[in-house]
């Protein structure tokens, strides 16, 4: 597969449901041209890890957006299934009202163009991707299905890309850049 950091983002349009499930959506890489955009794929809705993934990016979101970053997830179930689990009570296994949108990869061409697609299964790994405000990717992980992302961890990368430094291992904001 050839890298996509530091290229241009592929770009995006998919339908996607609002984070508190009311209404459909189109969203577009376009859409966060000027924002830093942190861009995650998770596997399956109705699933055991991926809304510990989103819950957790959700109750961090005023960091992002403190930061000028947009949240988006997406995964290949349609907008409809989303909005079903957003809408579904959490001790029913619903998702609950999240603060972004998540979109609906249907046709597999997002999760294919961003190297996360598994084509015999139909469904993403865990990818995430934060694009700058220039639309170039400058951060990729990609990992198997069973492990959870870190919110914080993605936190700590999105401010130390946002030093514009060299930041050493472990790096913490306040802390100088080499």
């Amino acid at each position: 597969m050839e890298r996509l950091v530091g290229k241009p983002a592929p770009g995006f349009k998919m339908n996607a449901v609002t984070g508190d499930g009311q209404d459909f959506i189109e969203v577009k890489l376009e859409d966060y041209k000027d924002k830093w955009l942190v861009l995650f794929f998770y596997p399956l809705n109705f699933t055991f890890v991926c809304p510990t993934e989103i819950t957790g990016f959700s109750k961090k979101y005023e960091d992002f957006r403190n930061l000028d970053a947009e949240v988006l997830a997406v995964s290949c179930d349609s907008h409809y299934s989303h909005q079903a689990w957003i809408n579904q009570k959490k001790e029913d296994g619903g998702l609950g009202t999240i603060n972004f949108p998540i979109a609906s990869d249907l046709t597999k061409a997002c999760s294919q163009q961003y190297g996360v697609l598994i084509e015999e299964e139909g469904i993403s790994l865990r990818g995430l991707f934060i694009i700058d405000p220039e639309g170039v990717i400058k951060y990729s992980v990609i990992h198997d299905l069973n492990i959870g992302r870190s919110v914080d961890e993605t936190l700590r990368v999105l401010k130390a890309l946002q030093t514009g430094g060299l930041c050493s291992i472990d790096w913490q904001e306040g802390e100088p850049t080499l």
